[in-house]
């Protein structure tokens, strides 16, 4: 928000991405060799993108276009990321119940990053405002 110095990691939107992902790492791992370079690989890349795009959004939130434009990535990731989770519980991978779950905690990321562009004004540092040692 203005006026606050936080980091990424203390947003809401990134606690609950990056912890999702957490959980995708821990579920894939019982998951066949033969998923290791397909099924595996690409939950487990899209559900650490979806941090590692919020961390670049933060850092562009000097400029308004910028900022939104890593969050929709972000967005994209996490859509990306129920699509797989889709596919892992049609492969028996996951458990329906699980999986429910844990597509639920990115329909809520989801909404955070939707709110976050409908509103960028609230994230985006005012025009002129440099950022501070400790956010560098």
């Amino acid at each position: 928000m203005p006026g606050m110095v936080i980091r990424h990691q203390e947003l809401d939107v990134y606690k609950k991405a990056f912890e999702a992902a957490m959980q995708i790492f821990e579920l894939t791992k019982s998951f066949p060799k033969e998923e290791t370079y397909s099924l595996t690989d690409q939950i487990r890349r899209s559900s650490r993108s979806v941090c590692a795009n919020l961390a670049k959004a933060w850092r562009k939130r000097r400029y308004e276009a910028a900022f939104i434009a890593k969050l929709s990535d972000s967005e994209g990731e996490a859509a990306e990321t129920q699509t797989w989770i889709e596919f892992a519980v049609k492969c028996g991978y996951i458990d329906r119940d699980i999986a429910k779950t844990l597509y639920l905690q990115y329909d809520e990321v989801l909404a955070m990053l939707v709110s976050m562009i409908i509103k960028p004004t609230v994230w985006v540092m005012p025009t002129g405002q440099k950022q501070k040692r400790s956010e560098r």
